[in-house]
């Protein structure tokens, strides 16, 4: 149940609008005078408050400014007079959620406090969303720095200017879309405007999630670990990893496509890491027929699993990713496993590929790349269904 605080030097209008608003399932709380009113509101902390302007001492505007001063998220309705629209707009600039006119129609009422309502739940969700935010900046923090003296000691990257170079343009690229969604959000709040408020929401939410890609790209890249292989079955991987992208295919008309065989049943892999794989060769497939300028065509991703038993190393794997959507030229082909080098826009880290090919070379297997622009990609994986000796 919702407290409402109702503050009216007028008795007959006070125990009016506590019956009506008690009917609604308001928790209401009175009270006939400013200085009562901010009593029960430094006890009682409610976040909806209905006050009347005009009152002997302190008036619904001092009242207004004060609770704003104690809580300023708790939303404000003034009521007003018709020939009081002064003091309405006044209210206004001092943050009043909205103001009704004497005298008080129900519906009119009843509108506003919902809008109201909205407004403090929204309030709140950003307030949790940012503590939590807060909290998830600190752990990757923590890890990222963890990350980066791993990547000094094993020397992954080439030098240290090119790892902050590299991660300081992609960062700069999220702080502003965070930006511009906060000031949609507030822009939607103060201004009464729920398309604005949606829009803001959803480009905070994206950019939270390449916060939260960015991290996990520079753990999955510098972590230096020996594939934990168990017995599973690579076909059944691919089905999961496809099914994870049905409903994003779907909406841009993709068809994702499985060719697999058979004859390969079970073998001794990294599950995780071999999952990670296919996940980013399919998203990354997604991606190009997306980017696809040419409009006319079918769209497709194939994923295809086949057992090789005639490699010459012994028995291989081979999977193969291929798409026929916007394809590569040769310069970004030969730029494909450079470090922060991505052919998104500002979309991509640049390193899920070059992780991909780090599971890969920890099974002790190949990846290769054919692409011809405007034609489509093809990718292809080879894994060692043995475990390599150690030396």
């Amino acid at each position: 149940m919702t407290k409402l605080l109702v503050i009216d030097d007028e008795r007959p209008i006070l125990e009016m609008l506590e019956m009506s608003l008690a009917s609604e399932g308001y928790e209401v709380m009175t009270a006939e005078s400013g200085r009562e009113g901010l009593k029960i509101f430094a006890q009682q902390r409610p976040k909806l408050v209905l006050t009347d302007i005009k009152m002997p001492g302190i008036d619904g505007v001092e009242v207004l400014k004060r609770i704003k001063a104690i809580d300023s998220e708790t939303e404000v309705i003034v009521v007003t007079g018709h020939g009081d629209m002064d003091s309405a707009i006044a209210a206004l600039q001092h943050g009043a959620s909205d103001f009704i006119t004497k005298p008080v129609r129900d519906e009119v009422m009843m509108l506003s406090l919902e809008r109201a309502k909205k407004k403090v739940a929204i309030s709140r969700q950003l307030k949790d969303y940012t503590d939590n935010l807060e909290q998830k900046v600190e752990e990757c923090t923590l890890e990222l720095r963890q990350a980066q003296e791993e990547l000094m000691r094993t020397e992954r990257l080439a030098t240290i200017g090119e790892t902050v170079a590299g991660l300081a343009h992609y960062i700069k690229n999220i702080l502003t879309g965070l930006r511009g969604g906060m000031y949609l959000v507030n822009t939607g709040l103060t201004k009464d405007k729920p398309e604005r408020l949606k829009e803001g929401w959803e480009m905070v939410q994206r950019n939270v999630q390449k916060v939260s890609d960015l991290a996990l790209d520079l753990l999955r890249y510098s972590k230096e670990r020996v594939a934990e292989r168990s017995l599973c079955s690579p076909n059944e991987i691919v089905t999961e990893a496809m099914e994870l992208f049905r409903e994003r295919a779907k909406e841009y008309r993709i068809n994702l496509k499985e060719i697999l065989d058979p004859n390969l049943t079970e073998a001794h892999l990294d599950r995780e890491g071999v999952h990670n794989v296919v996940l980013n060769l399919i998203s990354n497939a997604i991606d190009a027929c997306i980017d696809d300028t040419d409009t006319s065509k079918a769209w497709e991703v194939t994923v295809k699993t086949q057992l090789d038993t005639g490699a010459k190393s012994g028995h291989e794997i081979l999977l193969e990713v291929r798409d026929n959507g916007c394809g590569m030229t040769d310069e970004v082909k030969e730029k494909l496993f450079t470090k922060f080098f991505s052919t998104k826009a500002g979309r991509g880290t640049g390193l899920g590929l070059l992780g991909t090919q780090k599971i890969v070379h920890e099974h002790g297997g190949e990846i290769s790349v054919e692409s011809s622009a405007g034609q489509g990609t093809t990718v292809s994986v080879r894994l060692k269904l043995a475990i390599p000796e150690i030396a």
